[in-house]
């Protein structure tokens, strides 16, 4: 391992919960020096990460997901012995720009727990129900000593599966009354869902969870086998009441128990690591064509253009590739 020469990254490799907030804080700054520095502690860190479960908990809006994850992370930290941090995304307003980040109010046993990192970020306009920084913000944690990283998206929408691409294992959370979601329910949040858990299975609810259950195992039929090996199935639950909950660690337990002998683990992270490169050359692309006078000029010109008829989108789109080479 080489040496670690930031007393901030020194911080974190300790487990020191300040130094993980404030490393978050520096990858989702939009100040270039934060910038630098937020890169330089990712690069001395990244040998110390990756040795986590990552889990997706997505759901429509009601659904229970922070009662849920503060129930199976208390789960964790008592019965199994884990470190559990929890990347909680709010949506960003289009008007204020302001996000509401209530899930510590949301979490507030777990958050007291020393075992336990919560960390709520903005949406910040970024589509897929994730934070622009999320993916830093999980290798953060995992070098902070962290074993299981909890992503909460904001809701199941168009581009809810962005989440997909950045963890290990997608739980679907859903709410008893089958008939009218179903028909609401995107069918590619579905598919890409290794877990599919009917909440609130408690009080006057059991029947109709049940029922919505039955619904579900049905809808499941129809997709494809995946690819993995992994078989999804549909479980039901009680977030307050805790019923279900470690049946459902021991599912994940399963899942990356199977993933890891067939590889298939490696490989799925593999792919989102590229995945992120590209997606981090494209975002770099496009920053550069809005602050860099020349490209923003050249690019304006050809805009014009293209606007007015006097040139295509393809040839605007080579001469525009021709100024990044110049």
């Amino acid at each position: 391992m080489k040496k670690i020469n930031s007393s901030l990254a020194q911080s974190l490799l300790a487990g020191d919960r300040i130094a993980l907030a404030k490393a978050i804080t520096l990858v989702e700054s939009a100040s270039p020096r934060h910038h630098r520095e937020a890169q330089k502690i990712i690069d001395e860190i990244l040998p110390y990460t990756g040795k986590s479960i990552r889990v997706g908990v997505t759901g429509v809006p009601g659904a229970g997901k922070s009662t849920f994850i503060e129930a199976l992370g208390n789960f964790l930290i008592s019965k199994k012995k884990r470190k559990v941090a929890v990347l909680a995304i709010d949506p960003t307003s289009t008007v204020s720009k302001g996000s509401i980040l209530g899930d510590k109010t949301r979490m507030e046993s777990l958050a007291r727990n020393e075992n336990a990192f919560i960390r709520p970020s903005p949406s910040a306009g970024v589509p897929g129900g994730v934070a622009a920084a999320t993916r830093e913000s999980i290798l953060l944690c995992e070098a902070a000593g962290y074993d299981v990283i909890f992503v909460e998206t904001m809701g199941v929408g168009q581009s809810e599966t962005a989440v997909h691409s950045m963890v290990d294992f997608l739980l679907l959370l859903l709410l008893p009354g089958a008939g009218d979601e179903l028909q609401g329910m995107k069918r590619g949040i579905v598919e890409l869902a290794d877990l599919l858990a009917v909440n609130k299975a408690d009080g006057g609810n059991l029947q109709k969870v049940k029922l919505a259950q039955a619904a579900y195992k049905q809808a499941l039929r129809l997709f494809p086998p995946n690819e993995n090996g992994w078989k999804p199935d549909v479980v039901t639950c009680s977030a307050l009441t805790g019923d279900g909950i470690p049946q459902i660690w021991k599912r994940i337990e399963d899942f990356e128990k199977l993933t890891k002998a067939n590889r298939w683990f490696h490989v799925k992270r593999q792919e989102q690591s590229r995945q992120w490169l590209r997606e981090r050359v494209l975002e770099t692309v496009i920053k550069q064509l809005r602050e860099n006078p020349k490209l923003k000029k050249k690019f304006t010109e050809l805009e014009r253009q293209v606007e007015n008829g006097k040139m295509s989108v393809i040839s605007a789109t080579r001469a525009l590739v021709m100024s990044f080479t110049e």
